[in-house]
């Protein structure tokens, strides 16, 4: 059977990042160009300046990774290219790349969803993975738990109704002064601190549901903060970063459990930025042991996002017959499953 080469390209928000991929699993260059020096001094993405970054640097980033991966144009079978969710300008500049590439090389474009990505960088890592499994998909944009039943075929259970997990982390960071990317931050800083020290709220909905709200947290220790300040009392930055989260966490965790209970499933994949820390991989490792429910991560490297994950995913779509026309066009709030 011939081996599908993919080349994937990735700019939804402010990495601009190209990879060639072997059947979906089989990396052979990713390459991921990043701004978060650029957008540190503003606290947070701008998403005029990504755009305009994309621009810059996205026909280096593709010629280094058909150089990386020792292939030419011709060898590719197919171009994939993320068309959502994710900040509309950034993701025009890499569809309209991606497009043209297409045309001039005469090869399918295939559209992907950004989350499909993050799911699929687990078969990168993990070989010999198959569905049916959960996936929790967290990071600064996204917060969803997903029963992925086949390859293509997702069933969101959970999902966030206000911040995504890494959003709540970079509000949270800037409230204490510890700069961006906050998640990292706050992991760092919370090994120095006591995750009990302080009571932060867990949302719990009354309807039967298991969707996350983040917005009630952030606001809590935002208050907290503003309490201690009019009071005149000192604050523990340590203390704050890990009873803040130690709640969100906790609330992760509940509910991914409980997800594949509700499914019979003994795999939980972790997928998207949150996964590289710490205190969750401990606590998912842990709540899985006591469960029987093997806790699957993608490296770090394919945490953040990168154009290989893309490729995985295009490859799946490719050999379902799933090909894009060269009218596709960016779809900034597409949900996980539309196409």
């Amino acid at each position: 059977m011939k081996d599908i080469k993919i080349l994937s390209i990735e700019t939804s928000c402010d990495e601009t990042s190209a990879a060639v991929v072997v059947n979906g699993r089989e990396v052979l260059s990713n390459i991921i160009a990043s701004q978060i020096d650029i957008h540190t001094k503003f606290g947070g993405v701008v998403p005029e300046v990504a755009s305009r970054k994309h621009i810059e640097v996205i026909s280096a980033v593709v010629q280094e990774a058909i150089e990386k991966a020792n292939v030419t144009f011709d060898e590719i079978d197919a171009v994939g290219v993320t068309y959502g969710p994710g900040l509309v300008g950034a993701l025009l500049v890499g569809m309209q790349y991606a497009k043209s590439l297409a045309y001039a090389i005469g090869k399918p474009l295939i559209g992907v969803n950004h989350i499909e990505g993050h799911i699929c960088a687990n078969f990168i890592e993990h070989k010999d993975l198959k569905p049916p499994f959960v996936c929790l998909v967290v990071s600064g944009g996204h917060t969803f738990i997903v029963h992925m039943k086949d390859f293509g075929e997702f069933e969101v259970i959970g999902q966030t109704r206000d911040d995504a997990a890494g959003e709540a982390y970079d509000k949270v960071a800037r409230a204490i002064g510890l700069g961006y990317p906050g998640g990292p931050k706050i992991d760092k800083l919370s090994k120095e601190g006591n995750p009990e020290a302080i009571k932060f709220p867990r949302a719990n909905f009354h309807d039967d549901t298991l969707d996350f709200s983040f917005s009630g947290l952030k606001s809590a220790v935002l208050n907290y903060l503003n309490k201690m300040e009019m009071t005149g009392q000192e604050i523990n930055k340590a203390d704050v970063a890990a009873s803040f989260q130690k709640a969100l966490v906790d609330v992760l965790v509940d509910n991914v459990i409980k997800t594949c209970r509700l499914k019979k499933v003994d795999k939980i994949a972790i997928a998207g930025g949150v996964a590289s820390n710490s205190t969750l991989r401990q606590a998912l490792i842990s709540e899985g042991e006591k469960n029987a429910i093997k806790v699957l991560f993608p490296s770090p490297i394919l945490c953040t996002d990168n154009a290989a994950m893309i490729g995985s995913a295009a490859y799946f779509e490719y050999i379902n017959g799933r090909t894009a026309e060269l009218n596709l066009n960016a779809v900034p709030n597409l949900k996980l499953g539309q196409r």
